[in-house]
């Protein structure tokens, strides 16, 4: 993989790389236990926690095993949340997707615009022939914005991770190649 950044716009979002600068931005909505309640994390603490954060961004880039963007809101120049791949696998050219957003900016569709930006990287640049989402059973919210992308629930994954002291039920979404592409257009 090149190690150059990509980034991208959308309507209302700038994706980047996540830069040190942004620690600030990413305490304030990672510190927020509704975001990180289905994400098997537990609210950040400290500038340090983000610091964290960003240094696995980075060393996921850097490995090829994923890239995380920042999603910055265009009006204000802030950093409201991230989307990204990870788990990446180039010889089954396949990925796992995940997200998340500050409170603030629930249910204004930011969260759909950026996956689709990321999806569309995926299919088209990275040539992923599929990408996963791994959910917990209790997020609808997120369930509904992967089926409204065009992800097909597959099963269920009993006790799948061990996160904050509990296993994990996942539900296991999926989108093929040819899936987004018959399906581009209606998103």
């Amino acid at each position: 993989m090149n190690n150059e950044f990509p980034t991208h716009e959308t309507k209302r979002l700038l994706l980047r790389e996540v830069r040190t600068e942004d620690a600030e931005a990413m305490l304030g909505y990672l510190s927020d236990s509704d975001v990180v309640k289905h994400m098997g994390l537990e609210p950040f603490r400290s500038i340090d926690d983000a610091l964290d954060e960003i240094n696995w961004y980075k060393s996921i880039h850097k490995e090829g095993s994923g890239m995380r963007w920042g999603l910055i809101l265009k009006e204000s120049d802030e950093m409201i949340g991230s989307c990204g791949f990870l788990n990446r696998s180039p010889r089954h050219r396949r990925a796992e997707i995940g997200f998340e957003l500050n409170k603030s900016y629930w249910g204004k569709g930011l969260a759909s615009e950026a996956l689709h930006a990321v999806i569309a990287f995926g299919f088209r640049e990275l040539e992923l022939e599929r990408v996963e989402a791994l959910i917990e059973l209790e997020n609808r919210s997120s369930q509904k914005l992967v089926e409204k992308q065009g992800f097909m629930r597959e099963g269920l994954l009993r006790h799948y991770e061990y996160t904050c002291g509990k296993f994990d039920d996942l539900y296991m979404y999926s989108m093929l190649r040819e899936e987004y592409e018959n399906g581009e257009g209606d998103v």
